[in-house]
């Protein structure tokens, strides 16, 4: 990965294409990086909660507030 994006979110793909939707709507593009496709793929196993979420740094002042409230809705 770019030094350029850095790592904001770390859950199931559910949950990190939820908030991948919610940044998009702000404008605010994003990566994934889904750990357990390329585990079955290439023919192992990794616990299901290996799919990250990565953002360019200078968006992440403006996706802050995004991901902070996604994470206070998801923990209720």
């Amino acid at each position: 990965m770019s030094e350029d994006y850095t790592k904001v979110f770390t859950d199931n793909s559910i949950l990190v294409n939820g908030l991948q939707s919610l940044l998009k709507e702000a404008g605010i593009d994003s990566i994934v990086s889904d750990g357990v496709e390329s585990g079955r793929l290439a023919g192992f196993g990794v616990p299901s909660n290996s799919v990250e979420l990565f953002i360019l740094k200078t968006d992440l002042k403006e996706a802050e507030p995004i991901i902070d409230s996604f994470k206070i809705k998801i923990n209720s």
